[in-house]
């Protein structure tokens, strides 16, 4: 296959709009407020928009079929006739491919997960015996179609086979997916084939599970299908995009295959052996140097070093991100509340595309090209290593001090007899994991604070009366540990950030976490530091307003590292523990105010687990050690909750019971309570609050759903050690499903108790 090679381009783009417009839309639709015209002519315009400012910006190959109106996983479910049977019921496509994504009335959704280390979460496809794969190609073609109609030098993206298989799980008796493997390369046989006759010059496919140790026969697997689709006639030029990492074996694996292009991550693979590779010197090699997944400006000295290093090695080079820019927000357009020496240090989505350009040029033009680019980086990566905020003696000092006194809690016995005392709990206590629904009074109370409409104390009014109204829900229900219901929150992150120095919160830095859920992660730029209590406030005026305890809510310092751009000019341990001192100093102040029972989420655990079982442990020591110096400061007596949420969690098993909380509660109600033998396995023996209902779906389960869950339950952990919960944080839930689905899962735990 002959192709025009090419010299710029990055590996995909956000979808959700620069302004959240598909997440607006989207959330219409599902509320009935538009139709399907409306919200598809909103996804075609943001289509258009995104190839035409690529096309501006000098790429000279454009990513397109990555967008999508929930996840590139489950598209590609649709791609391959994956859906499970139980959603073919739901006549209408679009809505068939919602109720896989997050369920109704009548159908379970999908399970959902992180994508490798990212904050992103996928729908995993499910694999059984009765699934058939059948190309349906009509989401890709017909995106195609846009774009060259458009005049877009167009190359459809696909999540390549190895990749889909290994990340998908099997269900209903049937073996694991990449037993698959011939038969679904032979419908990726055919998609080349359809994409060739559509006029397709390259295809990207994506096989980012070629760079962990997912499997270990990943080279072989990558000779097997690469050969195979690169030996056939009818088909675009074929460019195998690897990213997060380095991909280790299977780089020469994949150059030994007729493909034409090879993707490699530099920024988290800068070790990646390339001149080892022989066969790469007939290969385009498409170099990640621009960092598609952190916020910080590209060193173009150092990039352009690196570039030049491979220009002996490989056919031809072409300049790219490390990874889609599906991880960052859109542009710094609009970032109006930066200094200028901390704004020079960054680079969104459009800046980083600039840099790609930018590269290209010096490496076809000569560097003099673009000397004032590579002028005004310097200037920026000398200001940043000057700077007097990235270094605060004396929190380096207090850490130093604290984790050489090697601080500790008492025994889990001493805690648990001290616990009981204090509390008073029944058997199969219910709680939930910390926020209530941000109802759309609280969205404009804080809207109408950012505009200046209310002051400070209106504001604050307003929210003490959305928490007495939280508490007095949940004694109504007969919930055993309340919780304040989070109102003053934005984020369970941005919140803290907000408060403590060495952090910055962006005005519209959004990117998309799952489906139309948004976050706006606060960049980490120099040491951490508490200047006051954060939550205490909130938590002492709802515990005065009830006898039932109520939860101190925190998040804990792994997961605010994750769902934040981090500093990368230290090791991330280092940026832990200064977070981790934050929180054990709000930990103290909770306990102090009278707070028994405090809960310090880490979902993120899992998420930062290096990708190669080489670096895991190291990354797990540092993490539980981060965790526990952010709980060691209060007494026996205070109960300590974590929270972990939608990961795998059989890698981490050993750390979660390493970070000895009193109770740990894990998403577990799409799995089946699957985790519960994992941790039995460890012989983990804390509380244990496993979730018996899925939150991110709208349907509100039954009581006799819920009490199955328990039963379940029951049957791996002992009753004295039985929490009952969600599976996650209500926020994004509406007041009446909480309501209703709450009111079951008490009943549940009744039911559970009188069996007991």
């Amino acid at each position: 296959m002959t192709a025009q090679t090419f010299n710029a381009t990055v590996l995909g783009s956000p979808r959700i709009g620069p302004r959240r417009e598909l997440k607006r839309a989207t959330e219409s639709y599902w509320a009935g407020r538009i139709g399907q015209d409306e919200l598809k002519k909103v996804a075609a315009n943001l289509r258009r928009d995104t190839w035409a400012q690529l096309a501006a910006a000098g790429l000279d190959s454009v990513p397109v079929n990555t967008f999508s109106y929930y996840d590139q996983m489950l598209d590609t479910a649709v791609l391959l006739g994956a859906l499970p049977e139980r959603v073919g019921g739901v006549a209408d496509e679009l809505d068939r491919y919602f109720a896989a994504a997050r369920g109704n009335a009548d159908v379970a959704p999908l399970e959902m997960t992180k994508w490798f280390d990212t904050n992103y979460h996928y729908i995993v496809p499910e694999i059984g015996p009765n699934t058939t794969f059948t190309l349906d190609p009509t989401k890709v073609l017909a995106e195609l179609k846009e774009a060259q109609e458009q005049g877009i030098s167009a190359r459809p993206v696909i999540i390549g086979p190895i990749t889909f298989l290994l990340l998908s799980k099997a269900v209903d008796g049937a073996p694991e997916p990449i037993y698959r493997l011939d038969e679904l390369t032979d419908v990726y046989a055919e998609l080349l084939s359809t994409l060739a006759a559509a006029g397709a010059q390259w295809v990207q496919i994506d096989e980012p599970v070629l760079v962990t140790d997912v499997s270990e026969n990943a080279p072989a697997l990558a000779d097997q299908v690469y050969a195979r689709l690169g030996g056939l006639s009818d088909r675009p030029a074929i460019f195998v995009a690897t990213y997060f990492g380095d991909p280790g074996a299977a780089l020469p694996a994949l150059a030994r295959t007729p493909v034409e292009a090879i993707g490699v991550d530099l920024v988290y693979g800068p070790n990646t052996k390339i001149a080892s590779v022989p066969e790469l010197a007939s290969k385009t090699l498409v170099a990640g140097v621009v960092d598609g997944r952190n916020i910080w400006r590209t060193d173009l000295q150092a990039a352009l070093a690196k570039l030049a290093s491979l220009l002996g090695s490989v056919g031809s080079l072409a300049v790219s991100t490390s990874c889609s820019t599906l991880h960052v927000p859109y542009t710094l357009d609009g970032e109006t509340g930066l200094d200028e020496d901390l704004r020079s240090w960054l680079a969104f989505g459009a800046e980083k595309v600039s840099e790609v350009t930018a590269l290209a040029r010096a490496l076809t033009e000569g560097r003099d090209a673009v000397a004032d680019e590579i002028a005004a980086s310097n200037a920026a990566v000398e200001s940043r290593k000057a700077d007097p905020r990235l270094r605060n003696a004396d929190v380096r000092g207090r850490i130093e001090t604290i984790t050489a006194s090697g601080a500790q809690r008492g025994s889990a016995e001493a805690r648990r007899a001290a616990q009981l005392e204090r509390l008073h709990l029944p058997p199969l206590p219910t709680t939930t994991i910390g926020s209530f629904p941000q109802t759309v009074d609280i969205r404009k109370a804080r809207a109408a604070l950012v505009a200046g409409e209310i002051d400070e104390a209106e504001y604050t009014r307003r929210m003490k009366a959305e928490i007495a109204d939280v508490i007095t829900l949940q004694e109504q229900l007969g919930l055993d540990v309340l919780v304040h219901g989070e109102p003053e929150r934005n984020d369970m992150v941005q919140y803290f950030a907000e408060q403590l120095e060495g952090f910055f919160a962006t005005a519209n830095g959004w990117v998309q976490s799952y489906g139309s859920r948004c976050v706006r992660p606060p960049v980490l730029f120099g040491d951490v530091l508490r200047p006051h209590p954060m939550t205490v406030e909130w938590a002492t005026y709802a515990q005065s307003l009830t006898d039932k305890p109520v939860k101190g809510m925190l998040t804990g310092p792994v997961t605010i590292l994750a769902w934040s751009f981090v500093r990368d000019d230290q090791p991330l341990a280092d940026t832990a523990n200064q977070v981790a001192l934050a929180i054990r100093d709000e930990t103290v102040d909770l306990e102090k105010a009278g707070i028994a029972v405090i809960q310090v989420d880490e979902p993120a655990l899992r998420e930062l687990l290096p990708l190669r079982k080489a670096d895991q442990q190291a990354y797990l020591n540092w993490a539980v050690g981060a965790f526990r110096l952010s709980t060691s400061g209060v007494t026996d007596a205070t109960q300590i909750h974590t929270h972990l949420c939608y990961s795998e969690f059989g890698e981490v098993i050993g750390a979660i019971a390493d970070l000895d909380a009193d109770v740990t509660s894990l998403e577990a109600a799409r799995s089946h309570m699957e985790v519960l033998d994992d941790l039995n396995a460890i012989g983990f023996s804390n509380g244990v609050g496993p979730g018996v209902y899925d939150i991110h779906s709208p349907r509100v389960p039954s009581t006799g759903e819920m009490a199955e869950s328990l039963r379940e339950a029951l049957d791996a952990v002992p009753a004295q050690r039985l929490w009952v919960n969600p599976d996650c944080g209500l926020k994004t839930r509406k007041t009446d499903e909480v309501t209703a689905s709450l009111a079951n899962l008490v009943a549940a735990a009744k039911q559970a108790r009188a069996s007991v």
